[in-house]
Formats: C-alpha cells, structure tokens, sequence
C-alpha cells in the first residue's frame, strides 16, 4: 500500500476530535496511527472509551484550555455548530472540518459519492453490490454506519469508495473530490438544524463543488445546476434498466437508475449491473418486512425520518388498509401532505415528541389516529385492529433521538415487539 495522500508536510502537529461516537472514535484511531497527537471531548459525562488509550479524552464540560496546542478540529456529524467547543475553535481560528473531510485528506482512493434526502443508504448499498457483481473492488463507507477514517491504512489505494454522505458531514467538506457524485432527490430534512431549505441545499450541493473536468455528476432528470466543472448525466425512475430491481416500489427503481446511471460512469457493464438488481434484497430498516401474522405484514421503515421518505413507504402498498406508526423528534417541517397521503381505511398511530404535531395535520385530513404515547403500545393497538391483507408499518417520518439512540435502535425494537407476536 502507498503513502496516503495527506503529504508528511501538511499533517496537523495535534488534533482536536469532536464527539466520540463511530466517526469520532474512527479519526482519533486514525490520526494515532499517523502518528498525530489527539485530544479528544464528548459532552457525555460517561463513555466507553475502549481503544483509545493513547488519546487525551475529556468528557463533560468543556474546558477551551483543551484548544492548546491544536492546529486542526475534527468535528463528528452529531455535533452542532453552535456548540461550545465548536463555537470557541472557530473563536480560536482553528481550521474546523467533518470526519469525512479528514478521510478524504488522507485516502487517495478514488471517492464514489452519494447524497440526498431519501433513497441514498439504498443506492450506496446496491452500488457495493454492482462493484462486487463485477469484480471490481470497493469499499462501502460514510453515513451507512462505516466511517470513512476507519479505512486509512486498511485499503488499497487503488480499490473505489462508495461513500453515503449527509448534509451534517458535508458541512465540513474542504477539499473533498468524487470522481463521481449522486444527488439522489432533494427535500426538505434537517430544518430544525440548517435553519432554512437554503442552508440544507447548499450542504448537500457541497458535494460537487470540487468535481473537475472528467468528473461525473449524477443528477436527478431536470434538476437545476450544480457546482464543479463535473459532466452532468440524468436519470429517473423511468429510465431503461438492464434487469428489472429485485426491491420493490417506485422510489427503488429511481435508486436503481441512479446507481446505474453512476456504475455506467465508472466503466461497470451492463450484465454486473443486471445481476445485483436482480438479487439486492434492500438495506435494513427500509421498507423492510419483518413477518406476515395472521395475514397481516409488519413491514419496518425506520429509516424513514422525515416526511418525504414515509410518503415513499405509504405509496409501496397502494390498494392495502395501513397501520401507520408515526412520530419521533420532529425535523420543523410540515405535515399536510403526508396526511394527505392516507388513504380511506388507514389509520395512524402516534409516539414521541411530534404526535401534537402529527395530530393536527391528521385531524385536518380526517384521518383517524391513536396517541400511542410509546412504540410498544403503537404495535399492540396496531395488531389489534389490523386483519389480513392490512399491513402495520412502522414509518415514523421523525428522527428516534427522542425515545432511542438511533432509528436502528428503533427498528430492531421494532423487530422484537413483532418477533414477540408470533411466539
């Protein structure tokens, strides 16, 4: 394997890393192992710290005599801008990037990159599997759960990064290049921390801006323009596909267009591409069904955290009563349309912090609901008034922080509620 492509000259002589979560603990792990030194804070008072023992941890309150000596800030995607600590670095002068920033630094891999509202988990899993159908080697990282510092020093330079990106890691983007780069749609998400449509756009769109002549961006049909110097490809749902998409639903045959669309661009034939369509089976915590009782399907969408993303999972099962479990830590964006969406015979069920929210917009619609309060009882009020062929979906349209630590968390909770049905 070959020197990164962080040249000796331009490492940081110490490191401050920000949150120390799984792209926190990644950058601390990394930059020990180039030999950096790190000082590291999370605002918990308590955390498993395993692994990190040659890094100066502080957890809690923040001191900014922990700022001494730092030359670089590594800021975790879960920690926000107005922070103390983030707040007294940018005070401080201090150059302040993402942990996707860091990796993109020091990785001279070739980047495959892939934002979006919705649909981008999907289309960065499937294009893993298109790579691997055709025998060209690839990593999948970023916001799928992998960070992308984890892979310094453990791949081949040579070897292509599928990378998911979220506005939160794009926001500290300085110098990062994808060869190729998928926007999958864009929505309003993340309003209640970019503050505006604007903002959150303008952080996704961060994604091209470093693209360069002989680049590719991958674009929805007809979206407006884009930073860089990237040719522009389009697709849609519509487009023709080698095979048709093992997944089901409308929206997945768009991601499949999309990940085609960005395979084609690095050389990828059509046969590879038609073998992974024909056997991804979907990523978990999407549209995913976990048990048909009694003739009723449990099917989990926790991933669906905004209300675009929980449209998709109601119009996957047009014709069929729905048991819709809705609710969460609210994003402060609307939900008229989604009530809208519901057809006659469905029926809402409400948990977390949003369900006055939820309950206005239903009320509005006339659509009948149940504050819930709690997942449990969502499920077992669901699975009471559920009968065969109706299907009891959990697409809560909120982020989890509310109740859970993550919507994986939430949908394996999910899981076990259902699992528990039929024992």
């Amino acid at each position: 394997m070959s020197d990164p492509a962080y040249p000796v000259a331009m490492l940081p002589s110490r490191i401050l890393v920000l949150g120390l979560a799984r792209s926190g603990c990644a950058v601390a792990e990394a930059a020990r192992g180039l030999g950096i030194p790190v000082v590291a804070h999370d605002h918990l008072e308590s955390l498993d710290i395993g692994g990190l023992e040659e890094v100066e941890v502080h957890l809690g309150t923040w001191d900014d005599s922990w700022l001494s000596g730092v030359d670089l800030v590594v800021k975790s995607p879960g920690v926000p801008e107005g922070s103390e600590p983030v707040v007294a670095a940018r005070r401080s002068g201090l150059s302040l990037i993402s942990e996707i920033e860091f990796g993109a630094r020091v990785l001279e891999n070739p980047i495959l990159g892939i934002t979006g509202t919705n649909g981008k988990t999907t289309t960065t899993a499937l294009l893993g599997a298109i790579f691997t159908a055709a025998g060209v080697s690839v990593e999948v990282a970023g916001n799928i759960g992998r960070p992308l510092s984890s892979l310094i020093g453990r791949v081949d330079p040579s070897t292509w990064i599928v990378c998911e990106l979220s506005s939160f890691q794009l926001e500290g983007v300085e110098t990062l290049r994808p060869r190729i780069a998928v926007l999958t749609n864009l929505e309003p998400d993340h309003l209640d921390r970019h503050g505006s449509f604007e903002a959150y756009a303008a952080a996704k769109l961060r994604l091209f801006a470093r693209q360069e002549i002989g680049d590719t961006a991958v674009l929805p049909r007809g979206f407006g323009a884009v930073p860089g110097l990237a040719t522009r490809v389009e697709f849609s749902a519509d487009d023709p596909l080698p095979a048709e998409p093992l997944i089901p639903g409308a929206h997945n045959r768009e991601n499949a267009a999309a990940a085609a669309a960005a395979a084609r661009a690095v050389g990828i034939e059509e046969s590879a591409i038609a073998k992974a369509l024909t056997s991804f089976p979907g990523v978990e915590h999407r549209i995913e069904e976990i048990a048909v009782v009694d003739g009723v399907r449990y099917v989990n969408d926790s991933k669906a955290t905004n209300a675009a993303a929980a449209l998709r999972a109601l119009a996957s099962f047009p014709g069929v009563q729905k048991h819709v479990i809705l609710g969460g830590r609210g994003k402060a964006e609307p939900y008229d349309v989604l009530a809208a969406a519901f057809g006659d015979g469905d029926r809402a069920y409400l948990i977390g912090e949003s369900a006055p929210d939820f309950a206005d917009a239903l009320d509005a619609a006339g659509v009948p609901y149940v504050d819930a309060s709690n997942l449990a009882r969502a499920v077992s009020l669901a699975t009471e008034a559920a009968s065969a062929p109706a299907v009891v979906l959990l697409s809560p349209a909120c982020a989890s922080f509310d109740q859970f630590v993550s919507f994986e968390h939430r949908g394996e909770e999910f899981r076990r509620l259902v699992q528990k049905l039929t024992e």
